[in-house]
């Protein structure tokens, strides 16, 4: 039996896949315990400054296992319990200071839709469909769907999305503001090979933000994400305790030196 979740943490680079190709990446109790245990794992620690999640197979991520649910639960409490073991992971990605990309290859529904909003910056496939699907089966949204959605794309958007069973071309989502980038198709290429190509364009991503001030952009992320909840003078607080504490780094005080320096060629 295959894990459930693939790790490689590599040159700062925390690579976390989703690896139940079979069952389109959905979640069953195994994925879940190993998706939660990986994400509060790769986010706390000091080797660590960027996440990359991708996902094995044709498909981002189908959700939650239907058909685990239909032969496996007996109560809601169950299901609730294992939302609650999903969303410990999905919190740990959105409040760290490490910033995140996802790779969403294919299609991304139900709760992977939630997995994908929990990431900072999402890249996709030309052929990439998203979007929510859960009323299809009588269930309402979770894994931060609802926390999310809406601050992404707006309400009538997010109601859009949740109140019919519409998936989301890439184009459209891109146009939303869902993702970030789209990924062509390159000639003669077929579904592998843009799945390929997408999670290339990821680690460029990635690779990008831990070659510059990687800890700078962490926090710029943290700050992004937790404004939402906390009042406006309190925000301001943070953001002057952050620029400050990130002025006495190494980094940025190296940084900003070479800035001075190349301005100062460039006047005289």
């Amino acid at each position: 039996m295959s894990d459930p979740i693939l790790l490689d943490v590599h040159d700062g680079l925390a690579r976390l896949r989703l690896n139940r190709p079979e069952r389109l990446n959905a979640f069953n109790q195994d994925l879940a315990e190993a998706f939660a245990e990986t994400a509060v794992e790769v986010t706390s620690r000091d080797d660590v400054g960027a996440v990359l999640i991708d996902a094995a197979g044709p498909a981002f991520c189908a959700g939650g296992d239907v058909m685990d649910m239909a032969g496996q639960m007996r109560t809601g409490s169950e299901l609730e319990a294992l939302a609650g073991v999903i969303n410990s992971g999905l919190s740990a990605l959105v409040t760290s200071a490490v910033p995140v990309v996802a790779a969403a290859h294919g299609t991304t529904a139900g709760g992977g839709l939630g997995v994908l909003l929990s990431s900072d910056y999402a890249v996709v496939g030309a052929d990439s469909r998203i979007g929510s699907l859960y009323a299809n089966i009588g269930l309402t949204p979770d894994l931060t769907v609802t926390a999310q959605l809406a601050r992404a794309v707006g309400e009538r958007r997010a109601l859009q999305l949740v109140l019919q069973d519409r998936l989301l071309s890439a184009e459209e989502a891109l146009a939303w503001g869902l993702v970030a980038e789209i990924v062509p198709a390159a000639e003669n290429s077929d579904a592998a090979g843009l799945a390929n190509a997408v999670r290339a364009r990821a680690e460029e991503v990635a690779r990008f933000w831990l070659a510059g001030a990687h800890e700078a952009y962490g926090q710029a992320k943290r700050l992004v994400r937790s404004a939402s909840g906390t009042t406006f003078a309190d925000q301001l607080d943070d953001e002057a305790r952050t620029i400050g504490a990130m002025f006495d780094t190494d980094d940025a005080r190296a940084r900003v030196a070479a800035f001075a320096r190349a301005a100062a060629r460039k006047s005289g």
